[in-house]
């Protein structure tokens, strides 16, 4: 009996050794314009159980591949959960896609799949977080993305602070938040509760592992400063090529080749500049185009080129153009080039007709300063989500039992 139990320790051990956190993969060069969103606009599922799911996704090789999916069930940490497939899906994924067709009338041909969940092959069974794997024939990852699935147990009641650190009173925003359970009991809620804060649905900042400060009756409370704070950040740029031939505030001049080319005007620094609001989307993008009825499979590939002024301040960094458009991957394919010619920064993106939100992003080393460029403003408008996690004793997952958020418009001292 001895020897049984120290082998089934080592087996945990091992398992937890192997459980890896499953962080999004960044599809290749072929796949763009992939479009993941639930019932609202946003591109970032968070949906109840019953709600439906869509992928979209455009192949420029236009070969018409196919492609499968897989749904991975993970814990709050991303690591995938000890569920069983049938445990938290009625039915059996790892289906093609049949869902594509070629584009036409486009100069960049290309094959257009679109996936929704549920399905007749497929729904989901419980709440919690999830991956979509996107898989070729050879049974070789080209994608994933996470979302989240929720069930409404709590409320969570949400406002957005200006920090009271002087040093930041300026710069960030603090997300203050409480969970009201109601006539739901949770059981030891201090220990079996879990949060999860995102800002602009931004995995790398996300801010976890966030204890309630003191609990009222069924209520608990998070009215902490530095911890739930974020940078303020400033408003994204943004340019609008559904038009092709019209050139507009933001781009400056069209030319055509084997594609068209959308000249946007150059940026510059706002880091060193009083805030200014205009309205953008936070990072995300929609595809569309005034030259046809059907946008996903009518849209034009357009080369779009950006252009920043190169100062001391940069040094050898490396400067990427960063957005939801690629999301938020820094590659080759995003980052610029300086041209001695005219002492810019330059990069050019092909990118599918539609309307964009975008700013510039720096690498140090390892190190990724997301607002160096822009600046950071405590005025600036962002959207953030508060995600409660519960796993009560015996339970082999976590499930998300509520969601919370809230707009910086109404940010309050």
């Amino acid at each position: 009996m001895r020897i049984f139990f120290q082998h089934f320790i080592c087996l945990l051990f091992l398992q937890n050794l192997i459980a890896q956190v499953q962080a999004e993969a960044n599809p290749p060069e072929n796949i763009k314009s992939i479009v993941f969103k639930g019932p609202t606009e946003d591109q970032f599922p968070v949906i109840k159980i019953g709600e439906p799911l869509y992928l979209e996704f455009d192949d420029i090789l236009a070969n018409e591949q196919d492609y499968y999916y897989k749904i991975v069930h993970c814990d709050y940490d991303w690591t995938p959960s000890s569920l069983l497939k049938s445990q938290f899906l009625d039915g059996v994924d790892n289906q093609r896609i049949t869902d594509y067709e070629n584009s036409y009338s486009t100069l960049q041909s290309y094959s257009n799949y679109q996936l929704t969940i549920p399905n007749d092959n497929v729904r989901l069974k419980v709440s919690g977080n999830y991956l979509l794997e996107v898989y070729n024939s050879y049974n070789e990852i080209q994608f994933s993305r996470r979302f989240v699935v929720y069930k409404d147990v709590v409320t969570v009641g949400t406002e957005i602070k200006r920090s009271r650190d002087f040093n930041f009173i300026n710069e960030k925003q603090v997300v203050q938040f409480s969970i009201n359970s109601g006539s739901t009991r949770l059981i030891n809620p201090k220990k079996e509760v879990k949060v999860a804060i995102l800002q602009n649905h931004y995995w790398p900042t996300m801010i976890t592992d966030i204890a309630p400060q003191y609990t009222l009756g069924s209520e608990l409370v998070y009215k902490y400063d530095q911890e739930t704070a974020f940078y303020g950040g400033n408003e994204f740029l943004l340019f609008d090529t559904s038009d092709l031939r019209a050139p507009s505030s933001q781009i400056s001049s069209i030319d055509l080749t084997d594609l068209y080319n959308h000249y946007l005007f150059s940026d510059d620094f706002r880091n060193d500049k009083p805030y200014t609001y205009f309205p953008d989307i936070n990072g995300d993008f929609v595809v569309r185009t005034l030259q046809g009825d059907n946008a996903s499979r009518e849209a034009e590939y357009t080369n779009v080129h950006f252009s920043l002024p190169y100062t001391e301040f940069i040094a050898l960094d490396d400067v990427y153009v960063f957005g939801k458009f690629n999301n938020y991957a820094l590659t080759e394919e995003n980052k610029m080039v300086y041209n001695e010619k005219n002492g810019m920064l330059e990069a050019t993106l092909k990118m599918k007709q539609g309307f964009y939100n975008y700013k510039y992003a720096i690498k140090s080393d390892d190190k990724i300063k997301l607002n160096e460029v822009g600046g950071n403003f405590h005025f600036t408008e962002n959207t953030y989500l508060v995600l409660v996690y519960y796993r009560n004793f015996g339970d082999m997952y976590d499930s998300i039992i509520g969601i919370g958020s809230a707009n910086s418009r109404n940010i309050t001292n």
